[in-house]
């Protein structure tokens, strides 16, 4: 696993094998980050967006996105192990200084104590309905701006709040991508 473009670009991130199924970590391979970064380019992300990435796991998405323009990244992660990759990816990227991980379930965000977030990453265990969970509660605390973008990574189908308005989706394999916005 390796940042695929930007300031970053080349910096091999900590490894996590196939990923650890016991935290639900399965990292989003490069290429399909790769293609999700060139799609997300053609709307103009992450150029200067305040990033949001709900179940960080090993970071991968938002370090991705603060390389590539990205002005900030808070990730929002509660597993162990997937906080331990987390911090040593962030110290690879040297990143510290741009970014802040919230030890917090991603379906309790209570209100938002800061500006809302232009980008979010969605990345939940796949096929337990925690994003839609997480989602709503994003919302609810004020952590999404109107007009956001909404990167949503799932195995199975989804029922997003009405408040989304769908852009894209693209099949990976198993793994299926929904951008949205936040009306």
């Amino acid at each position: 696993m390796r940042i695929i473009g930007g300031e970053f670009r080349g910096r091999r991130l900590s490894s996590v094998g196939k990923g650890d199924t016991a935290a639900h970590l399965r990292p989003t391979a490069d290429r399909v980050r790769e293609s999700l970064f060139n799609i997300l380019a053609g709307y103009g992300v992450p150029d200067g967006a305040r990033v949001l990435d709900l179940f960080a796991g090993t970071g991968a998405l938002g370090l991705e996105a603060l390389s590539r323009g990205g002005a900030c990244v808070t990730f929002v992660e509660t597993g162990r192990t997937s906080l331990r990759i987390l911090k040593s990816n962030i110290e690879i990227c040297r990143a510290a200084p741009q970014t802040e991980v919230v030890t917090r379930d991603a379906r309790k965000l209570g209100q938002n104590p800061d500006a809302p977030y232009d980008l979010v990453f969605l990345d939940p265990p796949y096929g337990q309905a925690l994003g839609e969970a997480a989602l709503n509660a994003a919302i609810e605390g004020g952590w999404i701006a109107p007009g956001a973008m909404i990167v949503w990574e799932e195995n199975t189908s989804v029922t997003p709040p009405s408040v989304l308005s769908l852009q894209d989706e693209r099949r990976y394999g198993d793994t299926m991508i929904r951008l949205f916005t936040l009306d």
